[in-house]
């Protein structure tokens, strides 16, 4: 196995509504990926702390953080990076201020090209959730408990 260059933290947000869970869209490191809104911890930040200024970010809102819902409880390598590191993955239930800041889309990859940074927002009904949904390993573990919990 190749050496671990330490850790690599992500915090991101659970939002559902009407029975459908809140995906973004993204183009990054040269691939599609589906994940949920969020992103990396920065030294000196608080999780919740950075799940808002994510949500700030992304979808020019406000958050409430309902509930911690996972984190990472296994050895997970991360992907696409130039080093490999130790990810830890932290979910949070959270509610979304409204009017939302963000455009919705009815199809996946709404945006014109593939570039670094391109990022789009939709809603998958939970029915249809599952985990060939998302990208990362975490999150199509991640993708199967909101499923089963929201039975």
């Amino acid at each position: 196995m190749e050496q671990i260059q330490g850790f690599n933290i992500r915090v991101y947000g659970i939002y559902i509504e009407n029975r459908e869970l809140l995906v973004t869209d993204e183009f990054r490191l040269g691939i599609r990926m589906t994940k949920l809104p969020g992103g990396g911890l920065q030294l000196g930040e608080g999780t919740i702390d950075c799940l808002r200024r994510e949500a700030r970010e992304e979808l020019n809102t406000e958050i409430e953080v309902l509930e911690h819902f996972y984190t990472t409880d296994y050895f997970q390598p991360t992907r696409l990076l130039h080093s490999t590191q130790q990810l830890i993955s932290i979910y949070y239930r959270i509610e979304l201020h409204k009017p939302f800041g963000f455009n919705i889309s009815q199809k996946p990859f709404d945006f014109e090209k593939d570039i670094d940074g391109a990022q789009s927002f939709r809603f998958i009904p939970l029915e249809k959730l599952g985990p060939d949904t998302m990208t990362m390993p975490v999150d199509k573990k991640v993708a199967e408990m909101i499923r089963e919990r929201e039975k």
